[in-house]
């Protein structure tokens, strides 16, 4: 078995019984980053110099008999993480000049765990975009097929793990942009509870909807790397004081008397499908492991898209009210006066996707509006919220499709936000109620992978990663690799 094509979990394995060092570990992925990042575009910082620093710590640490589970193992970050000393450009030409003066607490954490930093990945410019087409650095390819989108808006992450340039990578997701990726490129994803994984140091986009997570090969894959992540942190208002459950070791759950509520707003109409039969074959499969497996439904589910794209603009359009050209990022040259600096300083800054969003926001947020759209849509929120809690006291998983449908030619899209929005669908509602979910490779239409959804109520995770993993144990979907790099 190769390097790469080893998980998280295997490669922790290998480097606890020194079958490799950190070093040649590092130097393979970073290898591979130099051989395939040129088709794929999934990174848009490299940090091997850095890197290879790290690794000879983790194989220093290991040598003294300091080393935890991921000491040694590469990994990736989202590039709207602040890394001290590094670029943090959030895919915008806003913040292709800024260097971040410290670390979000997210990779201080993965840091202090042993991980190695290969480099930061490329994203939707503010993570705005369900196709990874809006980055200021061109578009992501999905590995499996290069004319596709990889999904957004962490599709460099998803990118990178699934091509194996890095056995894992941090996300985030704001509306699905862990999980719908995860599922176009036929990885494992992770969006945790609202407040359990920090946002300190992570670049806002919308501040009650965000949260950060893990993108890996496999469940127990990212049960190792939530477990460094997780927790509370004073500097994030946000974050919850509650502990942390021990992941991995509550993976081997069984599913047997686990209720699983099938989702039947998300089974109708605008699923592909397909589609629809690799999810109904995956929710079968959870059936013969001794889950009872019920119809439940969420009446107001059909609502998170119109009531996610008020709220979220609302709140990016409040948060990127700092890129002004005057304290950081881009500044227009020789501007006129202060008007002319921030006009053009933001309109040159920030690309049309974000545009829109920002016009979007600031229009439901005006005199006159705001009863009528943003207090509407929160009054919405709190239904969608309450759907899921009446599910939950029948069941203990919600289950659906990720997206409707496969990946999507690049370019097929970018002309129609409504369409565009519309990929996100079955993902919105678990960001709107703060709710975990995660997404698993479940099969393939013919060579593009299909993502399984799984959701739990809040602080739940244990009980979700361990249904994912009960199901990868039967199935081998998440073990396959892209053929241009196997």
């Amino acid at each position: 078995m190769t390097l790469h094509t080893r998980s998280v979990a295997e490669l922790a394995a290998g480097l606890a019984h020194k079958e490799f060092s950190a070093v040649e570990l590092a130097e393979h992925f970073l290898a591979r980053i130099d051989a395939a990042n040129g088709a794929l575009n999934a990174f848009v910082t490299v940090t091997a110099e850095r890197a290879l620093a790290q690794a000879r710590r983790a194989d220093a640490a290991r040598a003294a008999g300091r080393a935890g589970p991921l000491t040694g193992v590469p990994i990736a970050h989202k590039d709207l993480f602040c890394t001290d000393g590094v670029r943090t450009s959030c895919g915008s030409r806003m913040l292709d000049n800024f260097v971040a003066p410290y670390d979000a607490t997210v990779v201080e954490r993965l840091d202090a765990a042993g991980t190695v930093s290969l480099g930061k990945t490329n994203m939707d410019e503010f993570a705005m975009g369900s196709s990874n087409e809006t980055s200021y650095y061109g578009p992501v390819r999905n590995p499996w097929d290069p004319r596709c989108v990889p999904g957004g808006s962490s599709g460099g992450s998803a990118a990178a793990v699934a091509a194996r340039l890095a056995p894992a990578a941090t996300g985030t997701d704001t509306g699905g942009s862990i999980r719908q990726p995860a599922a176009l490129v036929g990885v494992s994803g992770i969006k945790p509870t609202y407040g359990r994984v920090s946002r300190y140091g992570l670049v806002a986009f919308a501040s009650s909807l965000d949260q950060a997570g893990v993108l890996a090969p496999a469940a127990a894959d990212c049960a190792l790397l939530l477990a460094a992540m997780a927790g509370f942190d004073p500097r994030d208002s946000t974050s919850v004081d509650r502990p942390v459950p021990d992941y991995v070791a509550e993976l081997g759950a069984p599913l047997r008397g686990v209720r699983i509520g099938v989702l039947e707003e998300f089974l109708g109409p605008g699923l592909e499908a397909a589609t629809g039969a690799l999810v109904t074959a995956a929710i079968a499969e959870l059936g013969r492991q001794g889950a009872e497996v019920v119809a439940v439904s969420c009446p107001n589910l059909p609502l998170s898209v119109p009531t996610y794209y008020v709220v979220a603009p609302a709140e990016c359009s409040s948060n990127l009210s700092r890129f002004d050209g005057v304290r950081f990022g881009h500044r227009c040259r020789e501007p006129r006066d202060l008007t002319d600096l921030y006009t053009r300083s933001r309109g040159e800054g920030f690309g049309p996707e974000v545009k829109r969003r920002i016009m979007t926001g600031t229009y439901v947020l005006s005199a006159g509006y705001f009863d009528a759209y943003y207090l509407k849509a929160q009054k919405v929120r709190t239904l969608i919220s309450d759907d899921f809690k009446r599910a939950f006291g029948r069941v203990d998983l919600l289950v659906g499709p990720t997206s409707p449908t496969p990946a999507f030619a690049i370019g097929a899209k970018v002309d129609d936000p409504i369409t565009m929005y519309l990929n996100d669908i079955y993902t919105i509602g678990a960001n709107l109620a703060g709710l975990p979910a995660m997404s698993v490779p479940c099969g393939f239409v013919g060579q593009l992978p299909v993502g399984l959804q799984l959701i739990a109520p809040h602080f739940g995770e244990s009980r979700l990663l361990a249904a994912a993993h009960a199901y990868q144990l039967a199935t081998d979907f998440h073990r396959r690799l892209p053929a241009a790099y196997a």
